[in-house]
């Protein structure tokens, strides 16, 4: 596999940070390994040679095969757990209580293969099923995003192997996954209808027809740089209902720079109610 030089580096991580946000600039190992075998596999010795060759396709193809290939899609069911009980204990019941609380609007952003919206749902329905309420009297869609294709449609398909369902309780995987019998399951269809798929580039402007009452975005900003955070934040800002909440990764830190949100517990912050 050829080596990749500073100047194709700089070449590719520029692109992709100026686009998508994503800073690669230290990641040499990633970009070679992600990238390395496929271009050789397209007939390139050179990986200048490659992205020139993506740079012209004027269909659009081989850049979201590029995009698809360079950005991380490690996710996991489950993860971060605490979130989703403060969620379903605490965030939940703040917006029933709206008087535009039948329709939920929750936004995961950078939703990868799927879990984390899936998850999500998951806690929302069995919440509302312990307490005797039918999912109708919620409008309960969760609008989940990524910008890989290649992660949406898997996703979309909500096709896991077993092995990735260990963290959910064995009630869970009976009621909201379709065993089909070769070591997979599928999320059940109440289950995936409570999720709407979209691919959304976070540098672009959000166009919504209504504010959010919830956005997770955990585990995203890391990959970005301190401008970019806080362009990006200031955006999910101006999208957000007075009282919304923001979750971030546990990894992850507003602390440097201004951004008009409430510390609540950390990794949870919340949008002030408006005076």
């Amino acid at each position: 596999m050829p080596n990749l030089n500073e100047q194709e580096l700089t070449e590719i991580a520029g692109y992709i940070k100026e686009r998508y946000g994503v800073n690669l600039a230290a990641k040499r190992m990633l970009v070679e390994s992600r990238l390395g075998c496929y271009m050789q596999s397209k007939g390139f010795d050179t990986y200048e040679a490659y992205f020139d060759y993506v740079k012209n396709d004027s269909s659009g193809v081989e850049m979201a095969n590029l995009i698809n290939r360079i950005t991380t899609n490690h996710t996991f069911f489950m993860r971060e757990s605490d979130h989703l009980e403060y969620f379903t204990q605490e965030v939940l019941p703040w917006i029933e209580k709206l008087p535009d609380g039948k329709d939920m609007r929750v936004w995961c952003a950078g939703c990868a293969t799927g879990e984390e919206p899936y998850g999500l749902a998951i806690h929302i329905l069995d919440n509302l099923s312990l307490r005797g309420l039918s999912p109708n009297i919620m409008d309960v869609t969760i609008l989940a995003s990524d910008i890989s294709e290649k992660a949406l449609a898997s996703a979309s398909e909500g096709i896991y192997p077993h092995e990735e369902l260990l963290a959910i309780p064995p009630e869970w995987i009976g009621k909201y996954f379709n065993d089909l019998f070769d070591g997979r399951y599928r999320v059940t269809n109440e289950l995936r209808s409570a999720v709407a798929f979209k691919k959304i580039n976070l540098l672009d402007p959000f166009v919504v027809k209504k504010p959010f009452h919830t956005i997770f975005c955990r585990n995203v900003m890391i990959y970005f740089d301190a401008e970019t955070r806080i362009s990006l934040i200031k955006r999910m800002f101006d999208i957000m209902v007075p009282g919304a909440y923001l979750f971030i990764g546990h990894s992850e830190s507003l602390t440097s720079f201004p951004h008009g949100l409430k510390y609540i517990r950390p990794s949870v912050y919340r949008k002030p109610f408006e005076e």
